[in-house]
């Protein structure tokens, strides 16, 4: 009577040791005395106990392997480009993932190093940064074709990082400061050569502007000297003495404009009564003088034709 108790128990230990779990997103791999039996899926599972083991569990997760390569350019510069891959075991392939490749990760490696050093020598350094897009294609491409045989499939491909030597970055860096500096130049020497063309046209107009200027206050110093003869005439001051009258009151004029400056070279002209007379027939014999002067040219040139 007592057997039955002990073979239940050992019955039930048995169902215990035969009952495993398989954790969401992977796949357990039996074996039965090294031979592969099945696969089990995620959730609560059974195997024989001491017969049936788990050889190992294959994760369905999308795994990322980063991978530093150095390899030269072109133009004979060295760089290190750090790869990283993406890439998933394909669920329908999993006995291929399992038992056709022992260390995957060192075979992916050995992909990406074969790419990059095929394509990498092919470009100079600056085609590098700009078509790095194109390296990871080239990577993503072979590896799938490569991997798809093993059952893992390539998600991506991407070249995070190209690091040149670091003597060459900075001549890169002094390129760059240098190009700047060149345009920055430029910009400075249009700014300035708009400066002077604006101020030159500015001048321009003040100059014209003055011109005008003085040419109205002329215009208006002769009307007014007119009417002041006129206002002469008319209270029985010749011209000759309404002339004389005018100068000898602009000649008080002036000195008193030069009297107010403190640092002004004042030149004394005679001043007796006759001065101002004076003063206008000499005026008058010298522009007489300038008139006929210009009548002699005229005439000389008319007979020499």
């Amino acid at each position: 009577m007592t057997f039955f108790p002990i073979l239940l128990v050992i019955l039930v230990l048995l169902l215990f040791m035969g009952l495993f779990t398989v954790k969401q997103q992977s796949v357990a791999v039996i074996e039965r005395f090294g031979k592969f039996i099945s696969l089990r899926n995620a959730g609560l599972q059974f195997k024989i106990p001491f017969i049936d083991i788990v050889a190992g569990r294959v994760s369905l997760k999308i795994q990322q392997l980063d991978v530093n390569v150095e390899t030269k350019t072109k133009d004979d510069v060295f760089v290190h480009l750090k790869i990283s891959v993406q890439f998933q075991i394909l669920p329908q392939n999993v006995y291929d993932a399992f038992y056709k490749l022992q260390y995957p990760h060192d075979q992916i490696t050995a992909y990406i190093f074969d790419v990059v050093r095929a394509e990498v020598p092919r470009m100079k350094l600056d085609d590098v940064f700009e078509k790095k897009d194109d390296i990871a294609h080239a990577i993503q491409r072979e590896l799938k074709e490569a991997m798809l045989g093993y059952g893992y499939d390539i998600v991506k491909a991407l070249v995070t990082d190209i690091d040149p030597d670091a003597q060459v970055k900075n001549a890169m860096n002094r390129i760059n400061a240098s190009e700047r500096e060149k345009i920055a130049a430029q910009f400075e020497g249009d700014a300035q050569r708009i400066l002077i063309v604006e101020r030159a046209k500015a001048e321009a107009e003040s100059k014209k502007l003055q011109g005008q200027g003085i040419a109205d206050q002329r215009r208006e110093i002769a009307r007014g000297l007119e009417e002041s003869v006129d206002v002469l005439n008319k209270a029985g001051i010749n011209s000759q003495e309404a002339s004389a009258l005018i100068i000898i009151t602009q000649h008080y004029d002036t000195l008193q404009a030069v009297g107010e400056r403190s640092n002004s070279n004042l030149i004394m002209l005679p001043n007796t009564p006759s001065s101002a007379s004076n003063m206008l027939n000499d005026m008058t014999a010298s522009l007489i003088a300038a008139n006929q002067m210009g009548t002699i040219k005229t005439s000389d040139v008319k007979k020499s034709k």
